[in-house]
This record gives structure tokens, sequence and C-alpha cells, in this order.
């Protein structure tokens, strides 16, 4: 049943990782089963060398990460279509076993109502999985696989069919949250998501806060997502939660001030569409272990 599934990969780079960038699509190239056909965003920037038959894409500015990676969609044709399924892959990672693809096919072609796919992600040299790479609240065990309700950015598999339904990642997020806004309109529109442990992205230990825009965009996006998917009632709840959460994790005082700009900001600037979800969905995400308040 799998053997008709046609899997592409988008990449968006800085150009600024060439070696790790080759091994990336140096994995890509040896995954089982048909050609994984391969797409290099240039999120501003020139595309380091790649090897023959893998595409390049070069943007005049950086489009942010969602942005990049819906350029990288449309290459596939409109929302991906030449392909049935979407591999979202970091510059910096690597795919250690070579079945990655197949059982991405097996997967979908088994279910006809899985959607998309989160990889687990695993440090190379250590094999640790950050408890914050398990989109999931009970997170202590990364080898239990399970159906969950959002994804990782960059180590995921998409089908394109969701992409044609509900609409790629919202570009004006530029960075943090835009995941789970495509994830909460997936699951809104009856699609599912599973978190797989047996689907292995290496990628280095980081922490997210390496990225000076981290605490403004994180902020800023977390009113944005919840002004465009939740219900009315539920987007004080779901904020407050998360103001309570973010002064529990006592963060510096610098870093305090820019989440409180990005809140700021996230309600005085416009978030794009407003479609907020269902409530059957909403308890469905609760039925999943995450109810939209958390």
């Amino acid at each position: 049943m799998s053997a008709g599934l046609k899997v592409g990969a988008v990449v968006i780079t800085m150009g600024n990782r060439p070696d790790e960038l080759r091994a990336l699509l140096d994995s890509v190239a040896k995954q089982d089963g048909e050609r994984v056909e391969v797409v290099v965003v240039g999120n501003g920037s020139p595309v380091p060398d790649v090897p023959e038959g893998v595409r390049t894409l070069e943007l005049p500015e950086n489009l942010g990460i969602p942005g990049g990676r819906n350029v990288g969609i449309e290459a596939f044709g409109p929302s991906g279509r030449d392909v049935d399924i979407l591999l979202f892959l970091d510059d910096d990672g690597l795919l250690p076993e070579h079945d990655t693809a197949e059982l991405c096919r097996q997967a979908f072609a088994a279910d006809p109502e899985l959607g998309i796919i989160s990889f687990r992600i695993a440090d190379p040299d250590t094999g640790v999985t950050q408890r914050r790479h398990v989109p999931r609240l009970r997170a202590s065990d990364p080898m239990r696989s399970s159906r969950v309700t959002t994804f990782l950015g960059g180590a995921n598999a998409v089908r394109t069919q969701v992409l044609a339904e509900v609409g790629g990642l919202p570009d004006e997020f530029f960075y943090a949250h835009e995941e789970t806004d495509l994830a909460w309109r997936a699951l809104d529109a009856g699609w599912m998501i599973d978190y797989r442990s047996d689907m292995v992205l290496f990628h280095p230990t980081t922490a997210p806060s390496r990225h000076a825009v981290y605490h403004r965009m994180v902020a800023r996006n977390r009113v944005w997502l919840a002004r465009r998917n939740l219900p009315a009632p539920l987007v004080p709840v779901y904020l407050g939660v998360w103001l309570l959460l973010t002064l529990v994790r006592r963060p510096s005082r610098p870093a305090l001030h820019a989440w409180f700009a990005g809140f700021r900001e996230g309600w005085t600037t416009p978030c794009g569409a407003r479609r907020p979800m269902r409530w059957r969905t909403v308890w469905k995400l609760t039925r999943l272990g995450r109810p939209p308040v958390i």
C-alpha cells in the first residue's frame, strides 16, 4: 500500500552550516524505497553546495521559519500536491536510520486519519531526547509513541492533503508556535497527529533561547495563537495559564521584559484570520491529554 506514496523533503537554511546540511542531505539520499525529492530554501542567504539532484531556492530576504517552509511546500506544486508526504527537517539534523521515509509511507497508508507525524529528536552523542522535544504533557518517557496535539517543526512528516485542506504554516509568526497553529487547524478538520519514537532525527542539544528574538516572539505568537484559534471563553484562560507559568519559571529581568513586550504586541497587532476551533475539537484535545488551556 505504501509503495505509491511519493515523499518530498523541505529544508530551510541560513547558509551558515554547510557541513551539517550536506550530512543531512546525504542521510535523506540513503533512505530506503523510492527516492525522496529534496528542496533546500536559502532563507535570505545563498544555499551552500548541495548534491546533484537537490533543488534549491534562494529568497532575497529571511521570511522566517514558517515563511521559508511555505515557499518549500509550494516548490512541490500548490500545497505540495506533486508529492503525498512532505518531510520538514532542520538543516543541522540528520536521519540516522535508512527506513524513516518508508516508515512514514507505511504509517500514512495504514491510517487514513493520520495527517502529521512528529519524529523523536535525539542528541547524536548521548542519544538523549530533551523533555521539550516530546510534544505532550506526559513527556517523561520519550520512547513511548502516542497520539499528540502538536508536533516538532524541524522533524516531522505532513500529508500534503492536510496542507491543501487547512493551509500552510502562518507566515506572520516568523518563529515560534507556528506548528501548533497548523496542528490545531488540522485537528479541527478531523486529522490526527502521532509522535513516533522509532522515527528519529539526530540534532545537537540546544536551548531555544539561543535565538535573540525568542522571548518576544514566544509571547507574541502565544497571544496570536489563542486569538486565531480558540473559542472566545478559552482565550483569557489559556493566556492566563501561560502568564503564570512564565512567572513561575523566573526568567531573567531582560527576558521577562522582552516577554511582556511580546505579550503586548500580540494584542495590539494583526494576527491573521480568526477561525476558532469547534468545541468538539476542544474535547478531542482534552481526550488526547492536552486541553487547549495549557
